[in-house]
């Protein structure tokens, strides 16, 4: 069956742009806060209470699917979903803090990387690889490419460094719709999978391991977690199709000391 792809006028891009702002700067607001010893939990409050009351907007993960909490926190060789929690951050760490936000009925998601302290030389490359690996994917994306060209671009960049991508998890359509059509894959080969047109909004989100890309699910249903315990990063954005290439909707309002802006190359 052909899957419906919705495709959206530049007003729609325009309006997603907005709640992809928002989630973006929950992510530049929260950063301060990641420190040792703080709880993921404490951080889940703090993000909850500046969606609603500084926002004025609604926390797009409580309740999704049963999901209790408003940010996902991934700590270490937690690759994604993890739930926050009494557990304190600790000097070293690496941890993805993934937010939603819900403004006048369309969805932002994006999320981003944060180091704990001083953390190792190791988990620093894996980190600034999985950022490169994001860029690249998103560099690929024009009318008229295939989703199977995001995938190897991202594979490029994790193979050079020798990490895994994980392959149980993608990127997803987004607008009205929380996750919706098309599936972005973080691996593939050039000129496969679906054509890209211009309208389309979705994520990208590739999680890099630095050992094996196989992954197990926690007895609470959403903690997803590395195999062979080696640490994993991730980094999202969401972007729209062009005429000329692509947009980033969820830019970061902040500085990310060595990350540069995203343009097309």
């Amino acid at each position: 069956m052909k899957r419906h792809v919705p495709i959206h006028s530049a007003a729609d891009i325009a309006r997603s742009k907005v709640a992809a702002g928002l989630a973006a700067d929950v992510l530049a607001m929260i950063a301060e806060h990641v420190k040792p010893g703080i709880t993921t939990e404490r951080l889940d409050q703090i993000c909850h209470d500046y969606i609603v009351h500084v926002q004025k907007a609604i926390p797009g993960n409580v309740g999704y699917q049963g999901y209790p909490k408003t940010v996902l926190t991934s700590i270490n060789d937690v690759v994604c979903h993890g739930i926050p929690s009494p557990t304190e951050l600790k000097d070293g760490d690496i941890v993805n803090i993934d937010v939603a936000v819900v403004k006048d009925g369309w969805y932002g998601d994006t999320s981003r990387m944060y180091v704990v302290g001083q953390t190792s030389a190791e988990a620093l490359r894996l980190v600034q690889t999985t950022y490169e690996a994001l860029c690249a994917g998103i560099r690929a994306v024009r009318p008229g490419a295939n989703v199977g060209d995001i995938g190897r671009a991202i594979e490029r960049v994790a193979a050079r460094e020798g990490y895994s991508v994980v392959r149980d998890f993608c990127g997803h359509g987004i607008g009205k719709v929380y996750h919706d059509e098309p599936q972005i894959l973080h691996y593939g080969s050039p000129g496969q999978g679906m054509k890209l047109k211009a309208g389309m909004i979705f994520t990208i989100e590739p999680m890099l391991n630095a050992g094996k890309h196989q992954v197990k699910t926690l007895a609470d249903g959403w903690t997803v977690k590395t195999r062979d315990q080696s640490l994993s990063a991730q980094w999202e954005h969401m972007v729209a199709v062009t005429p000329a290439g692509f947009e980033v909707l969820s830019t970061w309002p902040d500085s990310v000391d060595g990350y540069l802006p995203i343009t097309p190359g």
